[in-house]
């Protein structure tokens, strides 16, 4: 029985052993799992974030750059029919052409229109005779036979100009319609950006130039006049980059830093010159921006790894529960293990082994161990029957378990044979009123629910650890004091050395 216990005790230690185990390995690596898929996700629904705001920001630079070319064309569009008329009369008088230029500044947003000859001899719109053949714009204009916009630095106004250029061909020659459109009504291009302050547009040339500004115009990419030149110290990379992609007409964002400052610059061709429509946002901007894009991915993540959490504290609740029920389980089966099952006392081998730990722990702390045998119980059980043998067996360790500490140890080790260790008995006095307290238990007790029986017992008595400093020797030595009391007519105690006992003189 007491085998059958222990094994299944050793079989559900190790089931559980396998069960947490069952749970431990598949929940880590399910954690793993889901971590690593959660970084790669969180990292792919920030890049996702990140692409996002640069196609808006391009879609933003693109269609601020098509607002002010469309204004630039309303140019084209005004002169388009004087240009046609003048094509078509083989002469005109000056005062038709004054008027002409008179109407298209009328007309327009121009700040000056000028109708000359290739030399740059001509017209302004008050009829004044101009010579613009020596200005660089005007040498630009003459230089090439396709551009209809040319950047004038020295126009008249600090911000500088564009130059609208209509070509017209007339049997006496070649003459241009220009029409000057500042540069500071550039600046009106952002009016109604929802961007933040240190936001801005610019308009800049093949090499980085800035020809005008809308926004912030106090950015530190802006203070040195190209922007190009002012980032590539501090960002030689992304200024290649910047470059390269410039130089072959393609769009695209880049973020840099100038002088601990970041921004993220959004630059597409403006379809003329091979100038650029610069857009750039601070940094910080761009984070928030980021940040509310995927900001339901990140509470989504946030709930996911309050789900994980959970769960990780479930398996560890469910773990520590196992290991509770187990350990009580164990400490069930190990109790079963330990106990004689007729008289609820521990059995030999715990008995054994309790003392034996109290020894190790405890090498100097005075004890007794009583060993005791009932007198003549083979004949109750053959004269009275064994049932009443074992209620004998029984009310013996029921009862005697009640005079004692609940820290003494107290076992049957035999059929009939039962052993005490008082723990810590401390003089030769406690020692005598325990002996008599054990041989007057005797001289009492009585067995049996409807049938009473004085049963009586022999007890031999030896001293820890006078009389033995370990447990087979200390056995030895109170199976001795045994032997004596049986030997002197039984119904006795007797110690394993006389001189415990106190004289006769001295009771």
């Amino acid at each position: 029985m007491l085998e059958q216990i222990v094994k299944k005790g050793k079989t559900m230690e190790k089931q559980t052993r396998t069960t947490v185990v069952s749970w431990i390995i598949p929940g880590l690596i399910l954690i793993a799992v889901i971590f690593v898929l959660m970084f790669n996700f969180s990292n792919k629904s920030s890049a996702s974030a990140m692409e996002t705001i640069s196609k808006n920001l391009i879609k933003s630079a693109q269609d601020y750059g098509s607002s002010f070319m469309n204004e630039l064309e309303t140019f084209v569009s005004a002169v388009n029919p004087f240009r046609v008329l003048l094509e078509q009369k083989a002469e005109l008088s000056e005062v038709s052409e004054a008027d002409m230029t008179q109407i298209l500044y009328s007309c327009t947003d121009a700040y000056r229109v000028i109708y000359c000859d290739s030399e740059g001899v001509g017209l302004d719109q008050s009829g004044a005779e101009v010579s613009v053949g020596g200005e660089a714009y005007f040498q630009t204009i003459r230089q090439t036979d396709t551009v209809s916009y040319v950047y004038a630095q020295d126009a008249g106004h600090d911000d500088g100009a564009v130059v609208v250029v209509e070509r017209v061909n007339r049997e006496s020659g070649l003459y241009y319609m220009l029409l000057f459109y500042s540069m500071d009504k550039f600046g009106g291009v952002m009016s109604k950006s929802d961007y933040d302050s240190e936001s801005f547009l610019a308009l800049v040339d093949g090499e980085g130039n800035v020809l005008g500004v809308s926004g912030a115009g106090n950015s530190v990419l802006l203070a040195d006049g190209n922007i190009i030149e002012t980032i590539e110290p501090q960002n030689a990379e992304v200024t290649r980059t910047i470059r390269s992609r410039m130089d072959n007409g393609s769009r695209g964002t880049n973020s840099v830093v100038v002088d601990g400052v970041g921004y993220t610059l959004a630059y597409v061709p403006f379809g003329a010159n091979r100038w650029e429509v610069v857009l750039g946002v601070s940094q910080s901007y761009v984070d928030r921006q980021i940040g509310l894009q995927w900001q339901n991915t990140k509470d989504m993540l946030l709930y996911l790894v309050v789900a994980v959490f959970v769960f990780i504290c479930m398996i560890v609740i469910i773990n520590i529960i196992g290991k509770i029920r187990n350990n009580e389980k164990k400490k069930e089966l190990e109790d079963k293990a330990d106990t004689d099952l007729l008289t609820g006392l521990t059995n030999k081998l715990a008995t054994e082994r309790k003392i034996k730990d109290f020894m190790s722990q405890n090498p100097d702390a005075q004890s007794m161990l009583f060993i005791l045998d009932v007198d003549n119980f083979k004949k109750i059980n053959d004269t009275m029957g064994h049932a009443f043998g074992d209620e004998v067996l029984r009310s013996l360790g029921q009862q005697i378990t009640a005079i004692f500490r609940a820290t003494d140890i107290i076992g049957r080790v035999g059929g009939d044979e039962f052993m005490i260790f008082l723990k810590g008995v401390s003089d030769r006095e406690a020692i005598l009123k325990e002996a008599k307290k054990v041989e007057h238990f005797f001289h009492n007790f009585q067995a049996g629910e409807y049938v009473k029986y004085a049963a009586t017992a022999s007890i031999g008595v030896a001293i820890y650890p006078q009389e033995g400093a370990d447990f087979e020797t200390l056995y030895k030595a109170a199976d001795q004091g045994l032997y004596k009391a049986k030997k002197r007519g039984k119904n006795q105690l007797a110690f394993y050395r006389d001189e415990w006992v106190q004289p006769k003189s001295e009771q």
